[in-house]
């Protein structure tokens, strides 16, 4: 079960955006941009106070690949594996990343809920491969060393 918190900040946002199913989008927005993540308890309040169903939002939710109902961590890292990053050699860098926070394919957010690691298709950032983000600031030219050494980075380390 939420905190109250949530419930009162998802009705400022939408307050924000008016009570009218139009507003779903923009409102998920919001929510995933104030919690990194979309709570399903919190889509399906929104739903109600929106008039849509509980399976209108979720369906709107689940087919745009940017909503996730997984909580992320404080640095979101998105490794690019677009064809420019792949044949770079962007999953060494990714690798390197995972296994430095102890991360596999099944678990991509650390316990202290300070880091995710995500692949995805393409950052459009072709001409600096290997790319990922923190965050969405843009991190060119990666290699396992750099990655590794960002991290240390992001932690407070003087590494």
């Amino acid at each position: 079960m939420l905190d109250q918190s949530y419930y009162k900040k998802a009705d400022e946002i939408i307050e924000f955006y008016g009570r009218k199913a139009a507003a779903l989008i923009p409102i998920m927005q919001d929510i995933q941009a104030e919690y990194r993540y979309l709570p399903g308890e919190l889509l399906t309040y929104v739903a109600a106070q929106i008039g849509i169903t509980e399976a209108k939002a979720y369906s709107v939710a689940t087919f745009y690949e940017n909503f996730s109902f997984e909580a992320k961590g404080k640095y979101v890292i998105k490794v690019c594996d677009g064809t420019a990053c792949h044949v770079r050699k962007s999953m060494p860098v990714k690798e390197a990343m995972m296994k430095e926070l102890g991360l596999t394919a099944k678990k991509h957010t650390t316990d202290d809920m300070m880091f995710t690691v995500e692949t995805v298709s393409c950052l459009g950032a072709c001409g600096l491969a290997p790319t990922c983000t923190v965050n969405d600031e843009v991190h060119p030219k990666m290699t396992p060393e750099a990655a590794v050494e960002l991290l240390n980075e992001l932690r407070g380390d003087k590494a």
